[in-house]
């Protein structure tokens, strides 16, 4: 059994405002409209590798991650997959507004942890009806677009390196420390470039002093000049993604 597991048998499986309050979608209602949820919303553990849906499915439920991070990909004809967007404590995963609305892309748990579960037709209906939680949702569609838009532009202008830099960093902005457990099989298949790429990349970053490297495990000591190596398309993003938080903790 390993940790995560041992862990959520321990967890108390009611929710609380606070526990809640750790999805920054959720953080920004007003307590009551966010108690007014509690009826509806799970608490649920999000296992490393997990399926949420896969494309084509029916969504049944609706995600706000708290400390998980799920990777949203895009599967080829052949089964390849290729990331393209993440989503963690910021944003939420799986908004279906149409009974008949199928996934259009896979989302898979790529950092365990939790997350609060919402009945895709219950959002529905809260969608609406309008009010705090629809504004939120459209605000952070927005945002989504936004980032579906550089990963586009950054996949073309970019080196392998600044693509590197990027990606570790959007895990690095969801996570609560500076250890990432990635393989470069891993990443090379979200990236969609051979694993010898990621190598070269990734020795280029550690010979500079970046980061540390060991199997399945990447420290980040100097998150500055990662920030510097990523180029212009991630600093746009986490300026996007700061400027919400502040208007969450507002």
């Amino acid at each position: 059994m390993n940790a995560l597991h041992t862990a959520s048998a321990a967890a108390p499986q009611s929710i609380s405002l606070i526990g809640a309050q750790q999805n920054d979608l959720l953080r920004a209602l007003s307590r009551e409209d966010l108690l007014a949820l509690f009826g509806d919303l799970e608490l649920v553990t999000l296992p490393e590798g997990k399926h949420l849906f896969d494309f084509g499915d029916a969504v049944e439920y609706t995600y706000f991650p708290t400390n998980a991070i799920i990777s949203l990909q895009y599967v080829m004809e052949d089964g390849a997959t290729t990331e393209i967007a993440v989503v963690g404590r910021e944003g939420v995963v799986g908004v279906a507004l149409h009974p008949t609305e199928r996934a259009s892309y896979a989302a898979v748990v790529q950092t365990a942890g939790y997350g609060y579960r919402l009945k895709t037709s219950v959002l529905r209906e809260v969608f609406y009806t309008g009010g705090p939680l629809a504004q939120q949702l459209m605000r952070y569609t927005s945002m989504m677009f936004a980032q579906l838009a550089q990963n586009v532009a950054g996949s073309r202008h970019t080196s392998i390196e600044q693509k590197l830099c990027r990606w570790l960093l959007e895990r690095l902005d969801r996570s609560l420390s500076n250890e990432l457990k990635v393989t470069q099989e891993m990443i090379a298949n979200m990236l969609g470039v051979r694993r010898e790429s990621i190598t070269g990349a990734a020795g280029k970053l550690a010979q500079e002093g970046l980061i540390t490297y060991r199997r399945g495990l990447v420290t980040v000591l100097d998150r500055e000049g990662m920030e510097r190596r990523a180029g212009s398309c991630y600093q746009a993003r986490a300026n996007n993604m700061a400027s919400d938080q502040q208007r969450y903790a507002a």
